[in-house]
């Protein structure tokens, strides 16, 4: 019975929830980057408030260059809910830290190292990339939430 409820289980969106979607990651991700601020030890009022700008900002373009696609794709198939919002915003988030930590997977050229930090250097970066993938995910259910509404 419950099989048969998830599969009538419908989810649609409009453009100006997609709107208020893209706002609502953008300032998640705009709080990520003065909540890594204050970790670093920057406290100053203004400085905040220009991480918080940029942060968002850059958030939103990111989340509309990299997701826009790959999610019409999903939701052209019908796999529309949160499960599959998270699924992809961790994917991205991993792929994109991941690749900013090891100089883009190693096709620029990267400073000279041994074998042995070469290695920690990518272990440090997985760790990374998988704590900012999980926050990708958050931010890719919470615009989710944003943008859809349940149709039965």
């Amino acid at each position: 019975m419950s099989r048969m409820m998830a599969q009538r289980r419908r989810y649609e969106t409009s453009l100006d929830r997609i709107g208020l979607a893209i706002g609502a990651g953008g300032l998640m991700g705009g709080t990520i980057a003065v909540l890594l601020m204050l970790f670093g030890g920057t406290f100053a009022i203004g400085t905040l408030a220009i991480a918080l700008i940029i942060g968002s900002v850059l958030t939103a373009l990111a989340i509309t260059a990299l997701a826009a696609f790959p999610w019409m794709l999903l939701h052209a198939a019908g796999r529309r809910g949160p499960v599959s919002a998270a699924l992809l915003g961790a994917a991205i988030g991993f792929v994109v830290f991941l690749g900013g930590q090891t100089w883009i997977y190693g096709l620029v050229e990267m400073p000279a190292m041994d074998a042995r930090t070469l290695l920690f250097r990518w272990a440090s970066g997985i760790a990374t990339a998988l704590v900012m993938g999980m926050m990708s995910a958050g931010i890719a259910v919470v615009m989710w939430r944003v943008a859809y509404r349940r149709t039965d």
